[in-house]
């Protein structure tokens, strides 16, 4: 889970570190707790596919419900989490089919990417509420996107962005509904914990080098119009300078 600025301030460490430690408990809590839990769970104790599987849903749901507890507030991705794992519970214990549980987990990215691509119709799109709500918008960084969002070129940043991810978690949706259904349980139980994260640092890295790639960009485009205006401010004094010369009568 993301850790603020302000919880690293006061545990006394710096960006880099709470971004290590963020990336520890999602590696521990999120991928090989629950892995190592469901195969022991199956080939120890002899239980269920499908009662493993929901099982071993508990590491994922604790550190949502943790970190909602630290922050007083349950984020927008922590709700997806959570809503992923009482729908994959319920149609677990109703079916009793394991493939079904397995593909809980294309619901919540189903629903975030229809989120996305529906807010481009709104005033702001969902990636720049989530960027905001991530740097705080009390911050130099939220105030600066703040005052950014007037400018039309800024908006539709973001809202190329939104369209991207919103396109990115469909479709990764339905690759893992495929590799549920072509599978054998216990592959795509690893694909579907691995298979997130993979695509969550794609199109982060993506998103990164394509904002690089905007703000290079704006800095041209304004280089090039200060250097406009400079010539023409430059012509115009030369043009003031000169004088035509007094007719003979």
């Amino acid at each position: 889970m993301d850790v603020s600025r302000d919880a690293q301030q006061a545990a006394g460490t710096g960006p880099a570190t709470g971004r290590l430690r963020s990336l520890a408990v999602i590696v521990i809590f999120d991928v090989a707790a629950p892995l190592a839990l469901y195969y022991a769970l199956v080939h120890s104790a002899g239980l269920s596919t499908v009662t493993a599987l929901l099982l071993s849903g508990v590491f994922p749901a604790a550190v949502v419900a943790i970190d909602a507890i630290r922050h007083h507030r349950l984020d927008v991705v922590g709700a997806l989490v959570l809503a992923g794992i009482v729908v994959g519970t319920i149609l677990g214990l109703i079916s009793h089919s394991a493939r079904l549980v397995l593909v809980e987990g294309s619901v919540g990215t189903g629903v975030f990417g229809v989120a996305c691509l529906g807010s481009l119709w709104t005033r702001q799109p969902l990636m720049y509420g989530l960027a905001l709500e991530f740097a705080g918008p009390n911050t130099a960084q939220g105030r600066e996107m703040t005052g950014l969002w007037q400018y039309e070129g800024f908006r539709r940043v973001f809202r190329v962005i939104t369209a991207v991810w919103g396109v990115g978690f469909l479709l990764e949706a339905a690759v893992r509904v495929v590799i549920v259904y072509s599978t054998s349980t216990g592959t795509a139980f690893v694909s579907s914990q691995v298979t997130p994260f993979l695509w969550l640092a794609a199109l982060s890295a993506w998103t990164v080098a394509y904002g690089r790639w905007q703000k290079r960009k704006g800095e041209r485009l304004a280089a090039a119009s200060e250097t406009a205006q400079a010539a023409q401010a430059a012509q115009a004094a030369q043009a003031a300078n000169v004088h035509p010369e007094p007719t003979e009568t």
